[in-house]
């Protein structure tokens, strides 16, 4: 339930058109409800702005279908990240309208297209191999309400890819870079915009490259600042903070949703 829906239905209630003990009845569920596996927060959507999304690394195909199933029951948008092809089609089988995007590990069930809510963030990627980190803060972006532009293979062993999308970046308000192996890419772009930056480190690279560990001190150390940094291959943290930035003083772009 987010903020609106909890404000109808208190509403419904001073007006007589819903009992106290109906509202109470669907208040019931907000805290949270446990099916076993997982204790499922109904209530994020009022303290985060979106409803808890699965984290599918780990868990097996039924484990997720039970998370997805309750998170269906109570809201129009279900996201699944780091999801297998198996556990997809699972889900798939019993929600036929879900969309699997295999590129960035996402299963989302989303309600009819709108036009983003919040502000433009730009997703760069220092090589092809960053690509599939980048898919994922991609599409969480636009599932959370963000445009979404993607620039990808500008990274520093030919810096001049970069330069012809400078002025466009710069129409963003935030910048989401990803690299692996040195992890230089993040300081370059901030010395060259005045756009924070979120830097996600991957774990492309050989083996002193410690499956990401360099290029994430390389991001701690960056000499540039207004430089953010989340974990290894966290291109589903990124974008929450993106959007969480965005959000934060903006005001929200009408919503036309189809009826």
């Amino acid at each position: 339930m987010n903020k609106e829906k909890l404000i109808k239905l208190l509403q419904d209630v001073q007006e007589n058109k819903i009992s106290v003990e109906k509202a109470a009845e669907i208040l019931k569920y907000l805290p949270y409800t446990d099916i076993n596996s997982a204790k499922i927060d109904h209530h994020r959507n009022l303290r985060r702005g979106f409803p808890e999304v699965i984290f599918c690394q780990g868990k097996t195909p039924q484990q997720i279908l039970a998370a997805f199933q309750e998170l269906a029951k109570h809201n129009e948008q279900v996201v699944a990240t780091r999801i297998s092809p198996d556990a997809a089609s699972l889900i798939k089988a019993q929600f036929p309208k879900a969309h699997y995007c295999q590129d960035a590990k996402i299963l989302c069930l989303k309600p009819a297209a709108a036009k983003p809510r919040w502000g433009k963030i730009a997703v760069l990627t220092a090589g092809t191999s960053d690509i599939p980190v980048a898919e994922e803060t991609a599409l969480t972006a636009e599932l959370l309400g963000n445009e979404v532009i993607k620039i990808y293979d500008v990274g520093v062993a030919g810096i001049h890819r970069l330069f012809p999308y400078l002025e466009e970046m710069n129409t963003c308000r935030v910048l989401v870079v990803i690299a692996g192996m040195e992890g230089a890419l993040p300081g370059v772009v901030a010395g060259l915009t005045d756009k924070p930056v979120i830097a996600v480190p991957t774990s492309t690279g050989y083996g002193t490259s410690f499956g990401g560990l360099t290029a994430l001190l390389a991001m701690l150390n960056t000499c540039a600042p207004g430089v953010g940094v989340v974990n290894i291959d966290n291109g589903f943290g990124a974008a929450v903070l993106a959007y969480l930035i965005t959000k934060s003083g903006s005001p929200e772009v009408e919503d036309d949703r189809e009826q």
